[in-house]
C-alpha cells in the first residue's frame, strides 16, 4: 500500500512538471507556428502562385484561404475559451464580427430548439459554480465552459465553447492550405529536385527551403487532416474530447444494467454541425465558413439544446457522472 501511493505521488509530480513545461513552452510553439505558416504562405505565392492558370479567379480564391487560415489562427489564440470567472462574453460591433440573420431575439433561445437549463454544480478544484460540459483544466487552473483540451502545442490555451468553432475552422484551412501546396506545387518540386527539363530556379525562395516545405506540408496537412477528422466526428455526435471519452465509461455502466446509454447533446449529425458552427435560421448565414469572421456561439454555456423530451444523458443516474478527477482526458 505504501509503495502504491508513492508510485502514485511521484506520476502526480511528474504530471505536475510536464504541465508547467508545456505551459511554460507555449508561447515558442506558437511563435514557431506562425512562422511556419507564414513561411508557407510566402513561399506559395512566390513559387506556385505566378504559374496558376486563370489568375483573376485562382488569385483571390488563394488569398481568400490564406486570409481564413492566418485570422482563424489568430482568434483561436487570442479569444478566451469562456471561463466561468470570467465576464460574459458579447459580440462586438467592429467589421470582423459577423452579422446574425435574426436580430430581434438571443441567440440562446429559439422556438425550433429544445433548450434546456444546465445543471450546475461546484468545482472540486477552485469552487466555482459551474454549468454542465465545464470542466477544471489543470494547466489554466480554471474552469473552461464546454472545454474540450488544452492545447499548448499549436494555441497555446484552451479549446472551449467561445474559441472551439475557430479551432476547427484553422484545422481545416490548414488542411486545405496544405492540400493547395502539394497538389499545385509538384512541378516546382521537381525543378528544385533538379528533374525538370528547365535548369533555372526563377524564385526567391531558394530550391532546398521549397522541398522542405513542401514534405512539412504533405505530413502537416495528413496529420492536421486525421485530427480536423476526428474533431468533425465528434461535432457530428454532440460531443467534445472529453465526452467522448466520458460517454464511451456512460455505455458500458449502462450496458451492464441492460440499458442504453443515449447522449442528450445529440440532435442527429447535421444538426449538431449547424449549432457548432451557428449557422441557419437561429445563427448566422452560411458565408461565414468562407469569410473569417467572428462569430458567437449559439448559447452562453448556461443552457443547452436536447431532442424533445430530454433533461439530461439516458442511461446514467444521477451520482454516476464523472467529475474532472475521474476523467480520462482533461488535456
Amino acid at each position: 500500500m505504501i509503495c502504491s501511493r508513492t508510485v502514485f505521488r511521484c506520476f502526480k509530480a511528474l504530471e505536475r512538471l510536464g504541465d508547467r513545461i508545456t505551459g511554460a513552452a507555449g508561447p515558442y510553439f506558437v511563435g514557431l507556428a506562425v512562422l511556419l505558416i507564414s513561411t508557407g504562405a510566402i513561399c506559395f505565392f512566390d513559387v506556385i502562385m505566378p504559374s496558376l492558370s486563370y489568375p483573376l479567379i485562382t488569385g483571390p480564391i488563394c488569398i481568400l484561404i490564406s486570409l481564413n487560415l492566418f485570422l482563424h489562427y489568430y482568434y483561436v489564440c487570442t479569444i478566451p475559451p469562456g471561463f466561468v470567472d470570467a465576464p460574459m462574453q458579447l459580440a462586438g460591433t467592429s467589421r470582423l464580427w459577423a452579422q446574425p440573420l435574426n436580430k430581434t431575439r438571443p441567440l440562446t433561445w429559439s422556438s425550433n430548439l429544445n433548450i434546456t437549463r444546465a445543471n450546475i454544480t461546484v468545482c472540486r478544484k477552485c469552487a466555482q459554480r459551474k454549468p454542465e460540459r465545464t470542466h477544471h483544466c489543470r494547466i489554466c487552473n480554471r474552469c473552461v465552459l464546454k472545454y474540450d483540451h488544452h492545447c499548448p502545442v499549436r494555441i497555446n490555451q484552451c479549446v472551449g465553447l467561445h474559441n472551439e468553432r475557430h479551432f476547427v475552422m484553422f484545422m481545416a484551412y490548414l488542411c486545405l492550405s496544405s492540400l493547395c501546396f502539394v497538389s499545385l506545387g509538384y512541378e516546382q518540386l521537381f525543378l528544385a529536385l533538379g528533374v525538370s527539363y528547365r535548369v533555372v530556379w526563377p524564385y526567391h525562395v531558394p530550391p532546398l527551403a521549397y522541398m522542405l516545405l513542401y514534405i512539412l506540408s504533405a505530413v502537416i496537412g495528413l496529420a492536421v487532416g486525421i485530427m480536423c477528422s476526428y474533431h468533425l466526428w465528434m461535432i457530428m455526435q454532440g460531443e467534445t474530447s472529453v465526452e467522448s471519452q466520458d460517454h464511451e465509461h456512460y455505455r458500458r455502466v449502462a450496458s451492464e444494467r441492460g440499458e442504453t446509454f443515449v447522449n442528450s447533446y445529440d440532435l442527429g449529425k447535421l444538426q449538431n454541425l449547424r449549432l457548432f458552427f451557428n449557422i441557419g435560421p437561429t445563427g448566422y448565414s452560411h458565408w461565414t465558413l468562407f469569410v473569417p469572421l467572428r462569430v458567437q456561439p449559439y448559447t452562453d454555456g448556461n443552457a443547452w439544446a436536447r431532442p424533445a423530451g430530454y433533461e439530461r444523458h439516458r442511461g446514467v443516474r444521477e451520482g454516476e457522472e464523472l467529475t474532472d478527477d475521474e476523467e480520462t482526458s482533461e488535456t
